[in-house]
This record gives structure tokens, C-alpha cells and sequence, in this order.
């Protein structure tokens, strides 16, 4: 949906900074309208005519929102790719998972690569629908998901969408704003429940946190890199383009293939203390709903 309707919107304007911006803006309603509607309507028909099969229904819808097992199969992929099969095969499985360019990254970069995207995707893909789906059901969560999708594909600040894309990247730090902080402190409690270095965690995550263009990105990329003693971030090429970054943590030890799966007993640690949370804070909606 949003890559046919950016042809027909992009199709119809002028190719002027106001222009641009006002399309953008446009397929961001568009796309966010019907990814909020369509799950109301289905959920509003099959509570309508049974409970249980509303209740399946929005809990499969539930199950396709979030992204842990997902986020951890695909990053195990680059792990596997890099050790058993070489440097070729780590840039290509690490290039299923980032924005970057991948072609000529060290060793070292792909390891970062992997370990930052199972950092900032343990809240854009769950904790952040985690949370709008205990707040508002799937319906909510399918919004948030229209909203963080659209970033991914449209919300660079490159020639093509620097300005086409600035509703879906403005909102996406918008709906993201909290679920990123929330994130950050959930890992943080990971940390110390998984036996890794909290405190250096909660230095890192303090100082460097907001060592990124994006307000939310460096949030739980901090507290990973506290956590694990590595450095990550730093230099990186996007469509043929050096982009130059903060590193953020501290360069205690060099970082190794086996972070990746360190990254990953954050991943689920923090999952499972959000369930934990979150679940609370449903309970708790349905309480105040009743009296």
C-alpha cells in the first residue's frame, strides 16, 4: 500500500519542497486511516458474532504485530552466516535486517550492524506495540505499526524522501517517544536479572543516549552497548553516501560474533519483563473500565 500509493501520490504533484512535504503527509494519513479501520472492522464484525472468535481473532492479529522471535531468528541468520560460512555470507544475511549499505563492511561492522538492529528493534518491534496493543488492542497496534513501517521505507533524509518523508519520520519519533525510554529501563532490568553489567548499563545509557539524529534510536543502543563493554554506532554508508555518527559506549573490549547472541538475552529479557508490565497496566485499564 504505501509503495503504490507514494507512485500516485509522487504521480500528481510538483516537484517543490511543499509539494513534496504535503504528499507525504497525505499517504501518512492514507496509510495510517486504513491500517486503523480495517482491524476495527473485522474485530467490530467477529466480536459481533462470538465472543471466542473475536477473541482469536485479535489475538492472531496480536501475534503478527510483535517481532521476537523474528528479531532473533533473523539476527541468529547473521550470526550463523558469519561464522560458519564467512564475511560474504554475513553481509548478505545482515543486509536482510538493515537500512545501511552492506557490501564493504568489516567483519567488526556487520557484528554492529546485527547487535544495534536487535537493540532498537527490541523496541520498535516489542515492546512499542506491545504497549499501544495494552493500551488500545490490536487496532492500536496496527496503527503503530503503519506508523513505523512507513519510516522504514519512506523516512530517510536522502535526495528521494528528504522531504516526502518528513511526516512519517516526525511521527514516528513522535509515537515512539515513550516506548523508547520504556524500553531503554526494561533492558536495563534485563541486564541485571541476565547477569550483565546494569550499572556500566545505566552510565552508558545517562551519557550517550541521545547520541543520534533520531530522538528514540541511541534510547536501548546505549543500554546495549553499556552492557555488553562494546562500542556501537559510528560512521555508516547509506545509499552510497558516508553518513558520519557518534560512537556511543565505551571501546572496553572488541566486539565478537558472541555478541549477538548476549544482544539476544536482552531481546527476550526485556520481552518478558514487558510482558510482565504491560499486562499490569491492562489489568489495570480493565479495572478503572468497570468501576
Amino acid at each position: 500500500m504505501i509503495t503504490h500509493l507514494e507512485k500516485i501520490i509522487r504521480g500528481c504533484l510538483p516537484k517543490t519542497k511543499p509539494a513534496e512535504r504535503a504528499g507525504g503527509a497525505l499517504l501518512v494519513f492514507c496509510v495510517t486511516a486504513v491500517s486503523t479501520v480495517a482491524p476495527f472492522g473485522l474485530l467490530f464484525f467477529a466480536y459481533r458474532m462470538d465472543f471466542y472468535l473475536g477473541l482469536a481473532a485479535e489475538s492472531f492479529m496480536c501475534y503478527q504485530i510483535l517481532a521476537v522471535k523474528s528479531l532473533g531468528t533473523e539476527s541468529k541468520r547473521v550470526y550463523d552466516a558469519l561464522t560458519m560460512k564467512g564475511l560474504e555470507e554475513g553481509r548478505a544475511a545482515v543486509s536482510m535486517i538493515v537500512g545501511r549499505d552492506t557490501k564493504e563492511l568489516t567483519e567488526e561492522g556487520v557484528i554492529k550492524a546485527a547487535v544495534e538492529t536487535v537493540a532498537e528493534n527490541t523496541s520498535d518491534g516489542v515492546i512499542a506495540p506491545m504497549l499501544y496493543m495494552a493500551v488500545g488492542g490490536a487496532v492500536l497496534g496496527f496503527a503503530y505499526k503503519s506508523v513505523n513501517t512507513m519510516d522504514s521505507m519512506i523516512g530517510y533524509k536522502n535526495e528521494e524522501y528528504l522531504y516526502f518523508g518528513t511526516a512519517a519520520a516526525k511521527l514516528d519519533d513522535f509515537v515512539n517517544y515513550v516506548p523508547a525510554r520504556l524500553s531503554a529501563v526494561l533492558m536495563i532490568l534485563a541486564a541485571f536479572f541476565c547477569g550483565m553489567d546494569w550499572r556500566k548499563a545505566v552510565y552508558i545509557y545517562r551519557r550517550d543516549r541521545f547520541k543520534h539524529k533520531s530522538p528514540n534510536a541511541a534510547q536501548t543502543e546505549a543500554v546495549m552497548a553499556g552492557a555488553l563493554h562494546v562500542q556501537l554506532a559510528g560512521d555508516a554508508w547509506y545509499f552510497g553516501k558516508l553518513y558520519e555518527k557518534p560512537v556511543i559506549g565505551d571501546d572496553i573490549r572488541e566486539i565478537g560474533a558472541e555478541d549477538i547472541k548476549r544482544s539476544h538475552r536482552l531481546l527476550y529479557g526485556t520481552a518478558v519483563l514487558g510482558i510482565f508490565l504491560l499486562l499490569a497496566v491492562k489489568i489495570s485499564l480493565a479495572v478503572v473500565l468497570v468501576m
